[in-house]
Formats: C-alpha cells, sequence, structure tokens
C-alpha cells in the first residue's frame, strides 16, 4: 500500500497566504517597500547582543526566559506599565496570532478596518474565523457606531493606519472602546512616528490592548521583537496560548536595550519625521496628491500632464521606478490605494534618488 498525505483542514485548504513587500536580490536597489527603519539600531542594542555572545556564545546553548522577563520589564519602563500585564511575542505580529487564537474562531468573528493590514484576515483563516470589515470613511476617519456594532469578538485598529498613514485621535479611539462590546487591539506598529498613542487607553480601560513592534521605530526587524500592554486577565490568557520560549535570547536582550535607549529613540525617529515631512512637500510641488501620514512612509498618488492621478498612473511610476532599482509598494485593490504608491520614507541619500526618479517620471 502506498502512503498517502493527509489533507490539510478544510479552512486551511481554502485560505491564501501572506504576501509580504519584495525582497530584492543583489546591491544597488533603494528599498522603500516594506517600512523598515532606514538607520541602523541602538548600539546599545548591539551591545546587549555582544555581552550574551561572550564565552564563545555559551550562552546559546541555554533556553531564554521563557515568559521574556527582560523584554517584558523593559517594555514596563518604556511605557510606566505593569510588567505582568505586558506578554511578548516574536514581533507584534505573534501577538496579533495570540489574540486571534484565543478570542477568535469558527462563529467568532475578528474584526478590521478596510484597508487596513492585510495579515489580519489570514491570520483569522487559520483560526477558521470569519472577518467583518469596516470601510474607512472618504474622509479617511471611521464611524464608532458602525464599528461598535459590527459584531466582532475582536476588533484590530491599525493607529496610525497602514496603508493610508493617518492617525486616529486618541477620544475617537476611546469612544469606540467603551461603545465595542469585545475587545479592541490598537496596533500601533507605526506609533513611534506619530505625535500620540493610545497607551493610557490600555492602563484604564478593560478592553484594550495596544500591540507594539521593535520592527519600525527601534529598527529591528531583523529580530522578531514585538509586546502587547493587556487587561492582566487578557495577558493570563495569552500565556496560556503562546508557544514555550517564543522570543529568543538575543531578541529578547537586544529589544530591551534599544527600548532603555531613549534618546537614540528620539534621534531616530525625528530623522525619519523630518524626511516624511520634506518627501510631503517636494511630491506636492511635483502635482502628486498626498496623505498626510503619521508613519514612516507615505501614501501618494502620482500624476503628470501626460498621465492624471489614476490607478494606471500608479502601475506606471511604479514599474518606471523599479526599472531604477527603486521598490515602493502598490496596493491596486481598493479604491482609497488603488491610484497611489506607497513609499516607505529613507535615508535622505534615499530620499533624493527617490525624488530624482519621481520628478523625471513626472516631467516625462
Amino acid at each position: 500500500m502506498s502512503a498517502s498525505l493527509p489533507s490539510p483542514n478544510p479552512h486551511v485548504a481554502a485560505m491564501s497566504a501572506y504576501t509580504p513587500g519584495e525582497q530584492p536580490q543583489g546591491g544597488g536597489w533603494v528599498k522603500l517597500n516594506t517600512n523598515e527603519n532606514p538607520y541602523p539600531p541602538s548600539l546599545r542594542a548591539l551591545e546587549a547582543i555582544r555581552v550574551a555572545l561572550l564565552n564563545d556564545g555559551a550562552a546559546l546553548r541555554l533556553y531564554p526566559s521563557p515568559d521574556s522577563a527582560p523584554l517584558r520589564e523593559a517594555a514596563a519602563r518604556f511605557h510606566d506599565f505593569k510588567a505582568e500585564r505586558i506578554v511578548a511575542g516574536n514581533g507584534s505580529d505573534d501577538i496579533l496570532n495570540l489574540l486571534i487564537r484565543a478570542y477568535a474562531g469558527p462563529g467568532r468573528p475578528i474584526g478590521m478596518l478596510d484597508p487596513s493590514y492585510s495579515l489580519y484576515p489570514v491570520l483569522a483563516a487559520a483560526q477558521g474565523a470569519p472577518v467583518v470589515k469596516v470601510p474607512v470613511t472618504p474622509a479617511l476617519s471611521f464611524d464608532v457606531a458602525a464599528v461598535a456594532g459590527c459584531g466582532a469578538a475582536v476588533f484590530f485598529l491599525t493607529n496610525p493606519n497602514a496603508p493610508l498613514g493617518v492617525a486616529f485621535p486618541v477620544a475617537q479611539v476611546e469612544a469606540l472602546a467603551r461603545a465595542f462590546p469585545g475587545l479592541l487591539v490598537v496596533d500601533e506598529a507605526y506609533a513611534a512616528f506619530a505625535e500620540g498613542d493610545c497607551v493610557e487607553l490600555a492602563k484604564r480601560l478593560p478592553n484594550v490592548v495596544v500591540t507594539r513592534t521593535l520592527s519600525k521605530g527601534h529598527a529591528l526587524a531583523g529580530l522578531r521583537a514585538g509586546y502587547a500592554l493587556c487587561p492582566s486577565g487578557v495577558a493570563e490568557v495569552l500565556h496560556r496560548v503562546r508557544d514555550s520560549y517564543n522570543v529568543d535570547r538575543l531578541a529578547q536582550v537586544a529589544a530591551a536595550a534599544a527600548l532603555d535607549d531613549a534618546e537614540w529613540l528620539r534621534v531616530t525617529t525625528g530623522q525619519v519625521r523630518a524626511t516624511r515631512d520634506r518627501l510631503t512637500r517636494e511630491l506636492i510641488g511635483l502635482g502628486w496628491s498626498v496623505i498626510p501620514s503619521s508613519g514612516n512612509f507615505l501614501l501618494a498618488a502620482p500624476a503628470s500632464s501626460r498621465r492624471p492621478t489614476s490607478p494606471a498612473a500608479a502601475e506606471h511610476a511604479f514599474e518606471f521606478l523599479r526599472g531604477r532599482k527603486i521598490l515602493v509598494r502598490r496596493f491596486p485593490h481598493h479604491p482609497l490605494t488603488e491610484k497611489s504608491l506607497r513609499i516607505s520614507v529613507g535615508t535622505e541619500a534615499e530620499a533624493e534618488v527617490f525624488l530624482a526618479a519621481a520628478k523625471a517620471w513626472t516631467e516625462g
């Protein structure tokens, strides 16, 4: 009898995988498509890794802290938050997965704004959970009543929104939390580049979780570290469903050191915001439409005398830039994004290269 593989679960067989931004091979690319921090991480983070590798890396033979105590304690200092209410993960994507694993499933939908982070539906599909999408309004906001009444067990609010870049006011988020009859997860992947955040809501309200990543503001995307600021009951539940030793030793110590380096964060995010503002001004000067952003990226609609704003113009500009080894990202399947390019904020040198290419496309 020949062996045969079992079929995957029906809901897994029916799902599609997440599609990340392109990771180019070879050198010479200006990579502005995956919203990485353009600057190297804190020297404190690098030193923490070096120390962890002393004695020929002997510490690597041992399992790390099972509950990521170094990272949780640093996050507690950073936010003035109780460490026992913080759960660490292998990037904030791991935290999002834990939340869906614990609180959603067949008959228990997740909710999200549309457009928003495209990983949410993938994680939901892996748990057999339906997805309810509440449209972002034409004014680039959301209707509190529509979200509160969407029927989701857990709602993911990306703030600042990706891919739009807009930040929703804390007062509006609090109004939603008080009206929503489930768990509100405020995904603050880009909060380091914004003017405010919702951490105080996680401290005060019983149904608010705030998630953070070290990938964006702290320039540690290659290590994968993130965490959630939770109500105490939620933290206990997430610990039940997380993998054992879910954050490795090097990620824990580097992330903790990065969180403790407030001056590095202040300087670096300031540089990113300054370049973001410059890109906004110069693209508007070229005649492009740009949504004011609170993230480390812009959503901009290219336009020229030959090619007015349209999905076709966005596709043409995307290919023109790629031909010059400049990678940006397109989201062509939503009316709020189909005419635009999402452009990560790079270094000043990368901004110069991009702006020269944008000018050439506009004048071509």
